[in-house]
Order: structure tokens, then C-alpha cells, then sequence
């Protein structure tokens, strides 16, 4: 595996790893106050240390985490900086072992973590931090940061798919079931005429992840095999199929300018698109997607995307208590608070949550409310070469109206030939 990690870093995930959050809110952009109570920093003694962590993410967001940690860093002998790296993955490929010119740890999306952790060179998070840090954190989030039972990541943020509503358009309250969703659809969509009710990216993959998580398939599990024709996945599809026929066959670009031009109601998306949504003018609702139960029961599961910290190798081995002390720091609940108020990102710190304004926030808290069910993305390097199985997969189904079996039967040979070649 390690000989073709290299050649999979470039093909990182990024559909849940945008790290944008929801962008600032006029309501939110006020100062935050942390919890009170909290107790007196443990001072470290000797010179003064500067902890570099990369990222390739908001820039504006990691400054208000650099700002918010080093507030709480004050008279420790010690600072948290943040650099900017376009191509994460490739930058630490060249430089995780070089501990001359690489950074002492790294801000990204979880996904990537496989492919790291296979090159060897990142230490363990628990190395330089207690359980009891991680024991704050939402468990989907700490999940998230686990990789073949050994936990890399400390949390951050997260994201994850949302019920984004028109408040002028929707007639009434928002069921409470996929079935309910679905027959709604069917009295408010007019596909002749281009409205409708719900777009969402019906075969995109991530999109319908919701759909296939919550019934209890997978696209891939943590042990690296494809679970396209998987009973449950199969019966996901089909379940999927009918939303599909009421939906506009567009691509990210087209379904978002359909609910942002008024063409339709709701529209399943991320806060990547509450800035544009909010510049349209639309009177905006969001819910959870876990609020709407599928026939067996449970929940909507889309996945999520957790920003997560992770500790290169030699820099625990060199500096283990000023990078403890630093991740302590960006783990406190004032840094989620923080983030939530300054930039509409959801945080992984529970306490975070007890703040006024964070528990006033309809999109921070529709997401709290969907990490009870959300699914971390997988994390595996083989999950790289799922996309395209399960993505022909959908079209199949829902463009050229293929048996979803056979289907399934076709996409999960073409995974397992993927993964059989990336090995």
C-alpha cells in the first residue's frame, strides 16, 4: 500500500472538505465570551516556542483560531501560527519527515488521513494529548479521526449536508418522514415547467449518501471493501430513484441556481451555499436531514466532513509538551465558540454548544443535530476510487433507467478492479 499511496495523495477527497464553513452573519459577527469558570493554564517553561501547523483552508477562519488559542496561550513561552498550503497533501508528502522545513502539525479535512498515516509519518494525537480532550468532542467528530484503531486527529469543525428551505415558497411545516418529503414533492413539483419542490444532485454520490447511510449501506466500510451491491445500498437506490424522477438532472451549479432563482423550494446543500443564498435575497430555513425519518426508521446519515489537526512525527517526538499545550488550547471551548459566531463553522467541542449565541445559530445547530447521525466520510485510501463505481452507479439507475441490481452487480466489479489496481 505504501509504494501507491504517493500516487493517490492528488486525489484526496474534497467534497467534504470545504472549509469554508457558512460564511459571517451579520447576527453572529459580535464578540464572543468563552464559558466561565475555566481553569489556570498550566504554564510551560523555557524558550519561546512557535508551533506551526498547514492547512489549505479559509484563512480568516484559522485566524480566529490562532487568535482565540494564543489569547489562551498568553505567558506560556508559547504561539500557534498557521500557514497557508495550496496542495496539502502533496506539501506534506514532500516534507513530513523533514522536520527542517515541514510544519509541527496540519489542519485538513479527515479524509485524507489514510494515505498520511500510510507514509508513516504522523504520530498519534493521544501521544501529545489526553483521552479526556477527545472526551469533549462530539463522538462523530472523534471518530472521524480514527484510523485502523489508532487515533491521528483531533477535531475541529465539521460539516455536513443540510434541508435548505425557501420560507417563501414552502407551504406548511416540513414533514417528519422521506415518505412525506416524497408525496410533498409529487403535489409542488412541475417538471414540464422547470419547478420544483426539493433539487438535490440525485447521482452524486455524496448527495445520496444520506439516502444509502441511513438504510443501513455503504459505499465502501473502514476495512477497505466496496458495498455497492450490498442488499441495503440496492434498496437505498431504488428508494432514491423516485426522489430522482422529480428532480432537476443538474449538475452542483444548476441545482443551486434553480433554488437561488426561485425555481424551487428546498434544495439539499452545505453552508457553502448560505452566502449566495442570502445574496439572492431568500428568506432561508434549515433543518436537519436526521430530522426526516426513511422507512426503517432511522434518520437521514449524510456524511460529514471534520476538520481535524493532525501531529507530524518528529514534532511529537521533539516537542510533545508545547504541541499538548497548543491542542489544548484550540480544543477549549472558547475557540469553538468562536468559530461558530465569527464564522458560521459547526464545532466539534460539545461545551461550545452552551453558548447563547451558538445555540441561537439554525444552521450550527441543524448540524449538532445531524452528527447523531451523520457517517464520518471514509477516511481509507481506497475510498479515492469509489467515486466513479458509484457515480455511474446512479446514472445508471436515474438517467438511463437501468435495473438497479444488475446495476450494482456491473458498479461494485468495476470498485473491486479500482481497488485491486491501487494496490
Amino acid at each position: 500500500m505504501k509504494r501507491k499511496i504517493s500516487a493517490f495523495l492528488c486525489m484526496a477527497m474534497t467534497l467534504g472538505c470545504l472549509a469554508g464553513c457558512g460564511g459571517s452573519d451579520d447576527a453572529n459577527d459580535t464578540k464572543t465570551n468563552g464559558p466561565a469558570g475555566t481553569e489556570p493554564e498550566q504554564q510551560v517553561s523555557g524558550e519561546a516556542q512557535e508551533i506551526m501547523i498547514w492547512h489549505d483552508g479559509d484563512e480568516s477562519i484559522m485566524q480566529v483560531i490562532a487568535d482565540t488559542a494564543n489569547e489562551k496561550l498568553a505567558g506560556e513561552n508559547i504561539t500557534v501560527k498557521f500557514e497557508k498550503k495550496t496542495g496539502l497533501t502533496d506539501a506534506l508528502q514532500l516534507y513530513g519527515n523533514d522536520e527542517a522545513n515541514g510544519p509541527d502539525m496540519y489542519l485538513y479535512a479527515h479524509d485524507s488521513l489514510g494515505a498520511l498515516a500510510e507514509m508513516g509519518i504522523l504520530a498519534p494525537v493521544t501521544d501529545v494529548i489526553g483521552q479526556d480532550v477527545l472526551d469533549g468532542m462530539l463522538p462523530m467528530t472523534v471518530e472521524a479521526g480514527n484510523y485502523k484503531d489508532t487515533q491521528y486527529l483531533m477535531p475541529v469543525y465539521y460539516e455536513t449536508l443540510l434541508f435548505m428551505y425557501n420560507k417563501e415558497l414552502w407551504e406548511g411545516d416540513l414533514p417528519a418522514t422521506t415518505d412525506g418529503l416524497y408525496e410533498y414533492m409529487e403535489a409542488h413539483t412541475d417538471v414540464d415547467a422547470g419547478t420544483y419542490a426539493v433539487v438535490n444532485q440525485h447521482s452524486t454520490a455524496y448527495n445520496v449518501a444520506p439516502f444509502i447511510n441511513g438504510f443501513g449501506g455503504y459505499i465502501i466500510d473502514k476495512d477497505g471493501n466496496p458495498g455497492l451491491n450490498d442488499a441495503k445500498t440496492v434498496e437505498a437506490i431504488a428508494y432514491n430513484q423516485k426522489f430522482a424522477a422529480l428532480q432537476a438532472d443538474g449538475d452542483y451549479n444548476t441545482v443551486t441556481a434553480l433554488f437561488n432563482e426561485g425555481k424551487a423550494a428546498a434544495i439539499v446543500g452545505g453552508p457553502w451555499l448560505v452566502s449566495g443564498i442570502r445574496d439572492a435575497g431568500i428568506d432561508l430555513g434549515i433543518a436537519s436531514l436526521a430530522d426526516f425519518s426513511l422507512p426503517n426508521g432511522s434518520g437521514m446519515a449524510p456524511y460529514s466532513g471534520v476538520q481535524s489537526i493532525g501531529v507530524l512525527k518528529y514534532a511529537a517526538e521533539n516537542k510533545k509538551e508545547a504541541l499538548g499545550r497548543v491542542l489544548e488550547a484550540i480544543a477549549a471551548p472558547e475557540v469553538g465558540v468562536a468559530l461558530a459566531n465569527q464564522s458560521s463553522c459547526a464545532p466539534a467541542n460539545i461545551a461550545a454548544y452552551d453558548d447563547s449565541e451558538v445555540a441561537a445559530n439554525e444552521m450550527i445547530m441543524a448540524m449538532k443535530q445531524t452528527a447523531e447521525t451523520a457517517t464520518p466520510m471514509p477516511n481509507i485510501p481506497e475510498m479515492s476510487v469509489m467515486w466513479g463505481p458509484a457515480e455511474e452507479l446512479l446514472a445508471a439507475v436515474n438517467k438511463s433507467g437501468e435495473d438497479v441490481s444488475s446495476a450494482a452487480d456491473a458498479a461494485q466489479e468495476k470498485a473491486l478492479t479500482a481497488i485491486e489496481d491501487m494496490q
